[in-house]
C-alpha cells in the first residue's frame, strides 16, 4: 500500500494535520507523520517521527534549536533534518508521496524536503501563502511540486478548510498510489534535445519541432523565465540531453539587469561542462521582465517598454547592460568542452527588436555582434543569418546547424 509522508508543525497545525492524515487513510494509503515544529509540543496527534528525531538528523537537540538566538536560525537548521529524513525514507522505498499543511514557516520546512526529492515523486503543499504577490521559488525551486491555496489560514477545521483538505488528501493519495505502481518514469528512453523558449520565440520552435522529432529526438522545451533555464541546467548534469538549442537568453539579460527572469550566475554552465553540442541563438538579450506596467520600478520608467500582456511588461536593457550580457555569454561559452555554434539573427533577436519595433537599435546590435565575434574562442563557430529570430527560414537554419553538430542528415 502506498505511504504518504505528512510534514507539519504539530505545535500549531496538529489537528489540521490529523484531519489530513485521516482523509489520506480513507483514500487507501498509509501515512507517516513528521513533526517539523520547534517551539511547542505536538497537539492533536502523535508524530511517527517527532521533532527531537528531526533535530537530531540535523545534528542538534531540540533545546539547542529553541535557543539558537533567532527563529530563522532554528528553522534553517531544522529544515536540514526534514530534508535528510525525507530523502532517507525515499531512498529506502518507504514513501510514495509527501504533503504538508503549513503557513510560511511550515511550508518552507516542508519545501526543503520537496525541493530535493526527485522529479516525478508526488509532492503537495497546502498553504495560505500560495496566493497574491508571493514568490513561489522558496516553495518550488526547480521541482514539480503541486501548490494548493488554502483560502483560509490553517487554524481550525471548518467547511471551507475541510473542503480544501479533502481535495488535498484525494490529490496526494491518488498521486502516491500511481507512483507506487509506476515509480520514477523520467529516465531516458530516447535521444533528447533541450531548448529554451518564451512567448517571444514560440513560433520558430513550434516550426522546427516536427523536424527534430522526425530525427528520433524528444524535443524538451523550457520556459526561460528564471526557473526553466536552471531546471534545464540541472537535468543536463543528470545526462538527460544529447544537445541544447539555447534559443532564448532572457535569463542572461535578467541576471545582468534584474527583473523576474534571472537565471543566475550558473546559467550556461552545465552544457559547457558536460561537453554536449550547443547551438546558441542570441535571442532575447535585449529586455528584462516585470509585472503589470504599474509595477515596473520607477528607475526603469525612462526606458522603452513593451506591453506584453496584462501581467507582464518588457523593459529595454541599456547599452551597457546589453554589452555586459554579451560578455557574460562569451565568457560562459569559451569554457565549453564540446562543440558550440553561435547564431546571430541580423533581422533582430526579439519581437520588439526589428525595424520599427520598440527595442530596435541597429547600431547597438552591430556592436554586440562584433563583441561576440571578436571574443569567442576559435573553436566556436560564429554564424550570422539575415532573418529575424522568429522567421521560419532562420529557425530552419538553426535546426540545420544543430543537426550538423549532432552528425545527423537534414
Amino acid at each position: 500500500m502506498a505511504t504518504v509522508l505528512l510534514i507539519g508543525t504539530l505545535d500549531t497545525k496538529g489537528p489540521e494535520t490529523a484531519y489530513l492524515r485521516d482523509r489520506v487513510c480513507e483514500q487507501g494509503c498509509h501515512t507517516l507523520v513528521l513533526d517539523s515544529g520547534i517551539l511547542g509540543e505536538a497537539v492533536g496527534l502523535e508524530a511517527d517521527i517527532n521533532r527531537r528525531d528531526v533535530a537530531a538528523a540535523a545534528g542538534f537537540t531540540i533545546d539547542q534549536l529553541r535557543n539558537a538566538g533567532t527563529r530563522g536560525k532554528a528553522v534553517e537548521e531544522m529544515l536540514k533534518g526534514v530534508r535528510k529524513l525525507a530523502l532517507d525514507l525515499y531512498a529506502e522505498g518507504k514513501i510514495h508521496g509527501v504533503a504538508s499543511l503549513g503557513g510560511a514557516e511550515g511550508a518552507v520546512l516542508a519545501a526543503s524536503a520537496m525541493k530535493v526529492l526527485p522529479m516525478g515523486f508526488p509532492k503537495l503543499i497546502v498553504s495560505p501563502i500560495a496566493s497574491g504577490h508571493r514568490k513561489f521559488g522558496p516553495l518550488v525551486g526547480t521541482r514539480d511540486t503541486l501548490i494548493m491555496h488554502s483560502i483560509v489560514d490553517i487554524l481550525g477545521l471548518n467547511p471551507i478548510s475541510c473542503t480544501v483538505y479533502d481535495n488535498a488528501a484525494a490529490a496526494i493519495a491518488g498521486m502516491a498510489k500511481s507512483f507506487e505502481q509506476r515509480g520514477i518514469t523520467t529516465g531516458r528512453t530516447r535521444k533528447a534535445i533541450a531548448a529554451t523558449m518564451l512567448g517571444n520565440t514560440t513560433k520558430p520552435l513550434i516550426h522546427i519541432r516536427p523536424d527534430i522529432e522526425a530525427h528520433g529526438y524528444d524535443f524538451v522545451i523550457f520556459h526561460a523565465n528564471g526557473v526553466g533555464g536552471p531546471a534545464m541546467e540541472e537535468l543536463i548534469t543528470q545526462n538527460y540531453f544529447d544537445a541544447v538549442l539555447d534559443y532564448t537568453l532572457s535569463e542572461v539579460a535578467g541576471h545582468i539587469a534584474g527583473g523576474f527572469h534571472d537565471g543566475g550566475g550558473g546559467r550556461l554552465d552545465a552544457a559547457a561542462q558536460a561537453g554536449i553540442p550547443q547551438v546558441i541563438v542570441t535571442g532575447c538579450l535585449d529586455f528584462i521582465v516585470f509585472g503589470h506596467k504599474d509595477e515596473v520600478p520607477e528607475k526603469y520608467h525612462d526606458r522603452p517598454m513593451y506591453y506584453h500582456n496584462p501581467e507582464f511588461t518588457l523593459v529595454r536593457l541599456t547599452p551597457d547592460e546589453q554589452i555586459a550580457a554579451a560578455k557574460f555569454l562569451v565568457e560562459k561559452l569559451n569554457c565549453a568542452t564540446g562543440p558550440v555554434s553561435v547564431i546571430v539573427p541580423l533581422g533582430g533577436g526579439s519581437v520588439m527588436d526589428k525595424q520599427g519595433g520598440a527595442f530596435w537599435e541597429p547600431d547597438l546590435n552591430r556592436e554586440i555582434r562584433e563583441l561576440i565575434k571578436a571574443n569567442l574562442k576559435q573553436s566556436i563557430r560564429y554564424l550570422e543569418h539575415n532573418g529575424h529570430i522568429n522567421d521560419d527560414n532562420f529557425a530552419m537554419f538553426a535546426f540545420a546547424e544543430l543537426m550538423s553538430l549532432l552528425g545527423e542528415p537534414t
